[in-house]
């Protein structure tokens, strides 16, 4: 009776390692460049992403849910990108070598499952005074280039990393945040730009507006002075009130005519939802707006954020189960 078990278990241990050999031979990621205002692959072909933030991978490994099976849930969501938040303290308290470690595993993730991944400072406030949101977006400009020049030394030679996103959230809004003129900002972009193309020079490299990363008027008399530039926009709902198309264009959809843009946070949580807040309250109908918006432009989006306890959420629990902004987005992304 022993021969049939042995040679069921034989079976599924070669689907196994088939199944295995299948994620090991999988296309790796083709080179993406920039021409003009569009993403394009080896073959010429434009290319617009959708996709999802995750939490911090730092966070999630302390948690254990840094694995390989929560990428292959965002894919089956039909995310085609990734973006990795990287909060200062946790690079620092993890270290070079070990926050680089997680990345690392991120990449052979994402290779398998034919995904890309941008990687993002993920701070808060005004750079330049060095006056933050709160304690965990606390850096400074002389850490910030050390992870830049770090980070695109390590992964110059990798087609899997998108892009490297240089600051999260600029604001100067408030007085809190001190000031801090475009001409400045733009300084300090630049100034990072150089040191990153020193390592990679083909990079692509994105740079977000003030106003929480939402307002890009300066761009049209200003642009940053570089080539292979992406600009970034978080138009939450309630960074303008309804309708939005027309306030949307002036800020930052403008933008699309010349440069590629990339809506690295884009979301919503009903008015009642656990965790809603300013700016993210919302619906379907801003959902649909803005899909519909960045579709006729060729813009590229990332959801915020596929986890159940960073809102507003697209799930409520490990078991994947959806929230209204999860269901939304994932026909979207699945083309449905």
């Amino acid at each position: 009776m022993w021969m049939p078990v042995m040679v069921s278990a034989i079976l599924v241990l070669m689907s196994c390692v088939q199944d295995r050999q299948i994620d090991e031979n999988s296309a790796s990621p083709e080179w993406i460049s920039i021409e003009g205002n569009s993403f394009v692959n080896e073959s010429g072909e434009t290319v617009v992403f959708q996709g999802v933030n995750i939490r911090d991978p730092h966070n999630l490994e302390e948690e254990g849910h840094w694995t390989r099976s929560h990428f292959r849930e965002a894919s089956a969501w039909g995310a085609s990108v990734i973006r990795l938040p990287v909060h200062p303290p946790s690079w620092r308290t993890r270290g070079e070598e070990g926050y680089l470690a997680l990345i690392d595993q991120a990449v052979e993730w994402a290779r398998e499952l034919e995904l890309y991944l941008i990687l993002d400072w993920h701070s808060i406030g005004n750079l330049k005074m060095e006056r933050f949101q709160h304690e965990m977006y606390i850096t400074s400009i002389e850490e910030t280039t050390s992870f830049w020049n770090t980070v695109s030394k390590h992964y110059a030679d990798e087609p899997v990393v998108l892009m490297y996103e240089l600051y999260n959230e600029p604001t100067i809004s408030g007085e809190n945040f001190g000031t801090m003129s475009w001409e400045e900002w733009k300084s300090i972009n630049e100034d990072l730009i150089r040191v990153i193309r020193q390592n990679h020079p083909a990079s692509i490299i994105g740079v977000a507006g003030f106003n929480w990363a939402y307002d890009l008027t300066p761009v049209k008399n200003a642009p940053i002075n570089a080539s292979g530039i992406v600009y970034i926009s978080h138009p939450y709902p309630q960074k303008r009130e309804a309708p939005w198309e027309e306030q949307w264009e002036a800020d930052w959809g403008y933008v699309a005519e010349n440069y590629p843009v990339f809506l690295t946070e884009v979301g919503f949580a009903l008015p009642e939802e656990e965790g809603a807040h300013i700016p993210v309250k919302g619906d379907e109908t801003y959902g649909k707006a803005l899909v519909d918006f960045a579709k006729e432009r060729g813009i590229s989006w990332v959801v915020w954020c596929f986890d159940p306890d960073w809102s507003p959420y697209m799930f409520t629990d490990w078991d994947y189960t959806p929230t209204r902004q999860g269901i939304f987005f994932k026909e979207v992304m699945s083309g449905k």
